[in-house]
């Protein structure tokens, strides 16, 4: 194994437990993005392809990070290609190539043997909201609301009446102490409606343990 191999799964080790260290567990993306005409579960290309494997918790783990709403990502000289221009220092966030090649190589007895070399490649891409003028397509909003239907009654009422500020925007699901609200990503960016209210329920307890932890003065 070669040191440039070495060195990226270093890299994608090191930001994965960075994330958790962190508290943010990257295999955990409950909402989709926020800017995008469709619901979206994995990161995309520039094509609409879904990127796979660990790309998808070094994206997660990236968006998290930088706050990104958007799903699509692209490389500088995508963008280019594309009219558009990545904004002076932004920071690209890491993928890696992964494939192998076959080779043919003559043994000592003289016949001819196939073996297959693996290898890996990192590469840098950009996030759509770091780039300005690309076509419109790449800032859609995002689709319709869910069916109200797909939303539960009984959640809603409860977080209703708890009289809790609730706010909606973004990608990010936290509560901020001062000055005392939850922040959620919109429902209709959640893949089903339970994956929103556990996500809203969990952000609660944390209002509610200010609330009983006695203030330090």
């Amino acid at each position: 194994m070669n040191t440039t191999r070495i060195d990226l799964y270093t890299r994608v080790t090191d930001a994965i437990i960075a994330g958790l260290e962190r508290g943010v567990r990257p295999w955990l993306q409950p909402w989709s993005a926020e800017r995008a005409a469709g619901r979206i579960t994995r990161p995309l290309r520039a094509g609409g392809q879904p990127y796979k494997g660990i790309n998808v918790l070094m994206l997660w783990t990236s968006a998290m990070n930088h706050n990104f709403s958007a799903p699509v990502w692209m490389t500088f000289r995508q963008a280019k290609e594309l009219g558009g221009q990545v904004r002076k220092d932004s920071k690209g966030s890491l993928v890696v190539y992964a494939d192998r090649i076959t080779r043919t190589e003559a043994a000592e007895n003289g016949e001819e043997n196939e073996r297959d070399i693996y290898f890996m490649k990192g590469y840098t891409v950009f996030n759509v909201e770091q780039i300005e003028g690309l076509p419109p397509h790449f800032y859609a909003p995002a689709a319709p609301p869910l069916d109200p239907v797909q939303r539960i009654e009984s959640a809603d009422r409860f977080f209703a009446h708890t009289g809790i500020d609730i706010r909606h925007g973004g990608n990010q699901a936290y509560y901020a102490p001062v000055p005392d609200y939850v922040q959620m990503p919109r429902f209709e960016s959640f893949r089903d409606a339970e994956s929103y209210c556990s996500t809203l329920a969990h952000e609660m307890t944390h209002n509610a343990a200010s609330r009983i932890m006695p203030r330090r003065t």
